[in-house]
């Protein structure tokens, strides 16, 4: 289980307090692309925008909903463009016409991070939303899956190793080439695209400590760390893997309508579609609240969102909405958000990022 995962990135001072405005009709939303006039606000910089995760943003949609219908502020905007995308946005400048908020079901890359200071964006606060699990699923009348990281691995890489000493175009073509106890179906597996959270994740928890339990990669990571991830990463590029967007709720249907096929998604989208199709098991464990919540299911990551400090004193509410998503009414074990599939952070970790997000709030409300 991922563990100590909350840190705050150059906090920042805050030093005026966040004007409140009323609720806004839904069906007026606006883009935010247009720059207000100096000295005003245009009416779509009035509301929190929030960029990012696919596997994050119905958490997102569901605490926006009940923000906007419970307090003054204008209900948040969330679009899902993947954690890739969302950063990329997220750091290309200040101001309440930039998005505020940046999901991530990964941690930040110092690549990005070196992006949004490139840009100004000086002040990011990080905190741990929930757990999540990335499943392996199929439809609910598509036969049964229990399979191995290392399968996974063999199943999935470009190149694979040639019992030579070198690689070779990865040749796998049924699950049961793989391995004996799989199906004798083909390899065929709808997954996100490379700028989501969810491929990274499911390539570094899965695809990578697979790949370390075949003897030739395991013995490339000693000598060549850099050249052990090339390989351990690189997905295959030929119909065994099919990139299909960032939409989790697409790869579902997809799904139905391909018994044989394999879906990675969000254990939350599993949650969702229960009636549909079912998560495989990973070495014999079952991808259950249980299981992610005590570590034992191995495809468990952390989700995050990202607060750009420098606009909580420009944008109305921001400050609050901050508060309320890491809240025990949202967040905790009894929360709201637990019906839409949220895994809860530990109590202490809770503990941990609402008193980030506490301060956060007491910045913005400070007399100058």
């Amino acid at each position: 289980m991922m563990m100590g995962f909350l840190r705050t990135v150059i906090p920042a001072a805050m030093i005026l307090a966040a004007a409140a405005c009323g609720q806004s009709d839904l069906s007026k939303l606006e883009d935010g692309s247009a720059e207000a006039p100096v000295g005003a606000a245009a009416p779509s910089d009035q509301k929190i925008k929030i960029v990012g995760s696919s596997t994050v943003a119905p958490f997102s949609r569901t605490i926006a909903e009940r923000f906007g219908a419970t307090t003054s502020f204008d209900t948040p905007i969330v679009e899902s463009t993947g954690t890739g995308g969302g950063f990329k946005a997220f750091c290309a400048g200040v101001g309440p016409a930039q998005p505020s908020i940046a999901n991530a079901s990964r941690p930040i890359k110092d690549s990005e991070r070196n992006l949004c200071i490139a840009a100004g964006v000086n002040n990011i606060t990080e905190i741990p939303l929930g757990y999540d699990g990335i499943v392996v699923a199929n439809a609910k009348e598509g036969p049964l899956f229990d399979i191995t990281k290392r399968e996974l691995y063999l199943a999935l890489a470009k190149d694979i190793p040639d019992g030579q000493g070198g690689f070779k175009p990865n040749p796998y073509k049924m699950w049961n080439e793989v391995g004996a106890t799989l199906p004798a179906k083909p390899i065929l597996v709808l997954g996100p695209p490379p700028t989501s959270g969810t491929r990274d994740a499911f390539v570094e928890l899965g695809m990578e400590l697979g790949a370390l339990e075949v003897p030739e990669l395991a013995a490339l990571k000693q000598t060549d760390e850099e050249a052990f991830k090339a390989r351990a990463h690189t997905v295959r590029t030929d119909d065994a893997w099919v990139d299909f967007g960032e939409n989790d709720s697409a790869i579902v249907q997809s799904l139905v309508k391909s018994p044989d096929a394999l879906g990675v998604l969000g254990f939350s989208f599993l949650e969702q579609n229960g009636d549909r199709v079912k998560g495989g098991l990973l070495g014999g464990v079952e991808p259950t609240f249980e299981n992610i919540t005590s570590g034992q299911y191995g495809l468990a990551r952390v989700m995050y969102f990202y607060v750009k400090d420098q606009n909580i004193p420009l944008v109305p509410g921001l400050a609050d909405f901050v508060v309320e998503s890491v809240s025990d009414g949202a967040a905790g074990v009894d929360g709201y958000m637990i019906e839409k599939g949220l895994i809860p952070l530990h109590e202490a970790e809770l503990g941990k990022a609402q008193e980030v997000a506490a301060t956060l709030k007491a910045g913005a409300t400070a007399t100058p």
